[in-house]
C-alpha cells in the first residue's frame, strides 16, 4: 500500500464512532413472544465498532498504533471502557466523556442451538457523537475506520451543509490524509442505502456484509436460501463505480469476497471451524474488517487479506463476546490452517 503520500511516515488505525458496552448473554434459544428461555451464561464486554476494530487490531499486532475517537457516559459503564482502552494500549486521548446521557450498551443475546445473535440496544450518550468530536489534526496513523451509520442520532442527521456527519467527517480525515474505511449495521436497506450512499465519493475502502452491500448498491442479496453471491458480486461493481474506493470486501457465512478497482474479484470460502467450537457469532464480522485491514495496511495482496479476514472470524467465533477470542495474527493463520476451507463459493 504505497501508491500515495500517506504510505510513507504514516502508520496504524484510528476509529471513530461507536464504543459501548455489551451486556452479553447465552441463551439457549430465542424465545417467542410470552415463552421463556434459560439464560447459560453472561458478560459485560466492550462492544461497537470503534472498540471492537480498535481491541481487534491490538491483538493482532500489539505494536500496531491504535488511536480512537468516541464518546462515553461519566458512569461505571464509561470507566469501564476507558479501562478496556488502557488495557490495550489503545490512545483515547479522544474519548469524550459526557454527563449528558449514560454510556451506550447492548443487550447481546446469542442462541446456543443457532449460533445467530440479536442486539437490543439503548443509545445513550453515543446519540451526541457529532463531528465536532473529530480532530484528525494531530493523528499520524493512516486508516481511519469509522462506524455505525444508523446508530448515533447527530451523526445521521444533516451537518453544515453535508448529507449527514459521517461525510462531514469522511472529508475531515482525506482533509488530514487519511484512509477511510466505514463500519455499516444491518439495519432497513432503504435506512442503509440514505446514510452510506452520500459517504461512497469520501471512502478509500469498504468491508461491509452481504446485507448490507446489497443494501447500499438496491441488490437483493439474501434470500430465503441463503447469499446470493452473483447478486453480491454485482454490488460491488455497483459501489465501486458510484465512488471512489480502491476495493471493498463482503463477508457472508459461506465465504467472502474481494475485489479492487481495476483488479480481479477474489473469492474464498469460510473456515471449516469445528462446530464445537463455536459459541457465537457476536464480533465475527468485526474480526472479519480487522483481519483485513490489517492485511491492506500492511501491503498484502488482496487474496492474503481475504484470508486473515476469515482467519480473524473464525478465531472470534470460539467466545460469546465481541473480541474475547481473537489472537495474534499468526495465531489465527495457524487455527485456520488446522481447520482448512469449506466448499467453494
Amino acid at each position: 500500500m504505497s501508491d500515495g503520500p500517506e504510505g510513507g511516515e504514516r502508520r496504524g488505525f484510528i476509529t471513530g464512532g461507536s464504543w459501548c458496552v455489551d451486556r452479553n448473554k447465552l441463551i439457549e434459544f430465542w424465545p417467542e413472544e410470552d415463552s421463556i428461555c434459560e439464560i447459560l451464561s453472561e458478560e459485560r464486554r466492550n462492544g461497537g465498532s470503534g472498540s471492537n476494530l480498535a481491541i481487534d487490531m491490538k491483538k493482532l499486532d500489539p505494536a500496531m498504533p491504535v488511536e480512537t475517537i468516541a464518546i462515553v457516559g461519566d458512569d461505571d459503564d464509561g470507566r469501564f471502557l476507558q479501562a478496556e482502552a488502557d488495557r490495550y494500549g489503545i490512545d483515547r486521548r479522544q474519548m469524550t466523556v459526557s454527563r449528558a446521557a449514560p454510556t451506550h450498551y447492548t443487550e447481546c443475546f446469542g442462541s446456543q442451538r443457532t449460533g445467530r445473535r440479536t442486539h437490543m440496544t439503548f443509545n445513550g450518550v453515543g446519540a451526541l457523537l457529532s463531528p465536532d468530536h473529530f480532530d484528525f489534526s494531530a493523528t499520524r496513523t493512516r486508516i481511519l475506520h469509522l462506524g455505525l451509520p444508523g446508530v448515533h442520532r447527530t451523526m445521521d442527521a444533516p451537518w453544515q451543509g453535508e448529507a449527514n456527519g459521517w461525510v462531514a467527517v469522511l472529508k475531515k480525515a482525506r482533509a488530514a490524509g487519511l484512509l477511510t474505511n466505514i463500519e455499516l449495521v444491518s439495519i432497513a436497506p432503504s435506512r442503509v442505502a440514505a446514510l452510506a450512499r452520500p459517504c461512497l465519493p469520501h471512502l478509500d475502502l469498504m468491508v461491509v456484509n452481504d446485507h448490507e452491500i446489497g443494501a447500499v448498491a438496491g441488490e437483493q442479496t439474501v434470500t430465503p436460501e441463503g447469499t446470493d453471491v452473483e447478486a453480491c458480486i454485482r454490488a460491488m461493481h455497483w459501489v465501486l463505480q458510484h465512488g471512489t474506493l480502491r476495493m471493498v470486501a463482503v463477508h457472508f457465512p459461506r465465504g467472502g469476497l474481494a475485489l479492487a478497482r481495476g483488479g480481479e474479484l477474489i473469492r474464498q470460502p469460510s473456515l471449516r471451524v469445528p462446530k464445537e467450537s463455536i459459541v457465537g457469532a457476536n464480533g465475527a464480522g468485526d474480526a472479519f474488517a480487522a483481519g483485513f485491514l490489517y492485511g491492506f495496511h500492511e501491503g498484502w495482496q488482496p487474496a492474503e487479506c481475504l484470508a486473515l479476514a476469515h482467519a480473524t472470524a473464525g478465531a472470534s467465533l470460539r467466545g460469546i463476546s465481541t473480541t474475547g477470542t481473537v489472537e495474534s495474527w499468526q495465531t489465527c493463520q495457524a487455527l485456520a490452517k488446522q481447520w482448512g476451507p469449506g466448499p467453494a463459493i
